[in-house]
Order: C-alpha cells, then sequence, then structure tokens
C-alpha cells in the first residue's frame, strides 16, 4: 500500500526563521511549497537564500489590492510608522487558506517566534491573527509550536510535535545555531522588509493617502527622490542621481509634468495632479514657478544664488523654458519637502 505523502505551504520571506521552519518540516518527509505574498511595499521577490538549503518550488503571490484596503482602514491600527502589521498578516493567512485547497496541502507553515516581534509576535496576537485568518487551527509555527496550543496537524499525526521547537524572544543565538548544526551558511539579516516600517516613507505614504484618485503605480514613486508638497492638489519628486532620474523618467504619465536643465547637470523633476478637473492657468503657472525653482536649488552651480534655466515638458514635447530660474530659499524648501 502507497501512503500519500503529505504536503504543507509555507509562508516565507527569505529569511532564516523562514528557512529553518521550512527544513524542520521537511525533515519529517513532508513535501513543502513556499509562497512569497508580494505587495507595493516589499521586494518583487524574496532573496532565495533558502533555495539551495531547501529545494522546494516557490510560488509568487500578489496581494497588493486586498493589501491597499486594509491599509486605508486597518481593523487593529498600525504599529509605529503606517504599518498594518496585523491585519496584514492576518490577510497572508487568508491567503495562504485560499492556496491550501488549490495546492492540496494540509496546513500552513509560518517561520513566526514567540516574542520575537512585540506588535505581531506575542502570544495574544499570534493567537488571535490564527483565529481571525479562519484557519488558525491550520497554522503550524515550528520554531516556537512547543509553546502554542496544539494545531490540527498534530491532533492528526501529520506532524510530530515532538520534533517542534521552544524558541521564544528576540534572541537569536538558537536560530544561528541551529542553522550552522545543518549547515546554513548564507542568509540575510532579520531586518523587516516592508517600506512602510520605514518613517521616510511612511510620512510620504501618509501623504499619498489624503491625496484623490492615487493608484497602486504612485507608490513606486514614493520610493525615490525628494518629495515636495507644492500644493494641496499636487506634488514634486525630485531625483537625487542619474539613477533616480532614469526612475522617475520611466514613471512619468502622460498628464505630468516634467522639468530639468540643459544647461547645468542636476536633477529631473516630477510635478505630478491629483485632481479631476483643471486648474486655473494662474494657479498652474504658481505651481509650475514652485517646481521650477525647487529643480534649480538642486542644480549643479558655482554659487546657489546662481539662475538656471529649466524646461518644463509634458507628453513628450517642450511646454516652455523658464529663464534665469532663481533657487528657492533653504527655509521654503523644508517648508514643502514631506
Amino acid at each position: 500500500m502507497v501512503v500519500e505523502r503529505k504536503k504543507a505551504l509555507a509562508l516565507y520571506s527569505g529569511g532564516l526563521d523562514s528557512i529553518l521552519a521550512i527544513k524542520i518540516i521537511l525533515e519529517q518527509n513532508i513535501e513543502v511549497v513556499g509562497v512569497y505574498f508580494k505587495t507595493p511595499f516589499t521586494k518583487d521577490k524574496p532573496d532565495h537564500y533558502g533555495e539551495k538549503y531547501l529545494n522546494i518550488p516557490f510560488l509568487i503571490e500578489d496581494i497588493s489590492n486586498d493589501f491597499l484596503k486594509i491599509l486605508l482602514n486597518p481593523k487593529h491600527g498600525f504599529g509605529k510608522n503606517i504599518n498594518p502589521c496585523i491585519d496584514c498578516r492576518i490577510l497572508m493567512f487568508q491567503k495562504a487558506g485560499e492556496l491550501m485547497t488549490r495546492e492540496k496541502a494540509s496546513f500552513i507553515i509560518s517561520g513566526e517566534v514567540l516574542g520575537q516581534r512585540p506588535m505581531t509576535q506575542n502570544k495574544k496576537s499570534l493567537l488571535m491573527i490564527s483565529e481571525e485568518s479562519g484557519y488558525g487551527k491550520w497554522i503550524v509555527r515550528p520554531l516556537s509550536a512547543l509553546l502554542l496550543p496544539e494545531t490540527e496537524a498534530e491532533k492528526q499525526n501529520i506532524i510530530d510535535r515532538s520534533k517542534m521547537m521552544d524558541i521564544e524572544g528576540r534572541s537569536r543565538k538558537r536560530q544561528i545555531a541551529i542553522a550552522t548544526q545543518w549547515g546554513i551558511k548564507d542568509y540575510p539579516s532579520p531586518a523587516g522588509g516592508c517600506k512602510l516600517t520605514e518613517p521616510g516613507f511612511a510620512k510620504r505614504m501618509r501623504d499619498l493617502l489624503t491625496r484623490e484618485n492615487f493608484v497602486i503605480s504612485d507608490i513606486d514613486l514614493l520610493k525615490v527622490g525628494r518629495h515636495f508638497n507644492t500644493h494641496k492638489y499636487a506634488k514634486l519628486v525630485v531625483g537625487r542621481n542619474e539613477r533616480e532620474n532614469k526612475i522617475i523618467f520611466t514613471l512619468a504619465r502622460s498628464q505630468d509634468y516634467l522639468l530639468s536643465s540643459e544647461e547645468h547637470k542636476g536633477p529631473i523633476s516630477l510635478l505630478r495632479f491629483y485632481i479631476n478637473s483643471e486648474l486655473k492657468e494662474d494657479e498652474l503657472e504658481k505651481i509650475l514657478d514652485i517646481a521650477a525653482k525647487i529643480t534649480a536649488r538642486y542644480c549643479d552651480k558655482e554659487q546657489d544664488r546662481d539662475l538656471v534655466d529649466i524646461n518644463i515638458w509634458k507628453a513628450d514635447h517642450k511646454i516652455k523654458k523658464l529663464k534665469g530660474v532663481p533657487s528657492l530659499s533653504q527655509l521654503l524648501i523644508e517648508h514643502y519637502l514631506i
């Protein structure tokens, strides 16, 4: 009689805890499929540090649209910045539960460690996240399983609970020791991979959330340049180097304005409006004037007070050339800077 090999679906971040959690289950002769959930605030794909150690297939699932709905009104609030970590984990487990059916898996693996992160990995949060996901009884956290209630996968002897671990707290000494024992040497640092935890990015995201009709692609623009709140209906993004200039140029839409200088080395700036109706001509001119002065501020000049000619483009054709544009004062730069 052939016994069917059981399968697990593993949430995979690319970090050491994910690798170890999967390895523990693989050691029990269970097939594992890894899944990486992508949002606009994470890498497009994980650093596959674990591929050579795990030899399992990986799925990449984009949950951006569902995540943005959460970001607008998270049930459990935000972390230190604008990171809705608890709601995010619930969403990921819900999506993993749906995939579990599709992949014909018996349970879900997570590399979470009890007490490692104060917001999402205290015991109360772990159990709440499991319950609210709707798949709690099938979520196995191998690194801390002995400190948590028994799951259905353990009760049904799909996995051996005695081979699970009781790791707790922020120290990673035990994980590193286990990794060494298994010959796992290459793995990333434990820093979070979500940009919403970064104070500067979070500030930009808060500003974007106040804008009308923003879309997912607007978030890509938050990742580069200096950002200026030049008007309640407009924002300016100024490239800091050649790489960012190229990215900003690539992200420009037909209705955006691009500003740059031919005579002076410096930034490409992108002016984007978030408004359904047309602005009055004099109001538009004032906004373009401020954008030009900010752009001039970051052009290479012999002296800060030197004047700069600024070209303004839209939809691949030059709208106008502003001659002798002065740099905006540092005081006003700081006033507009997001």
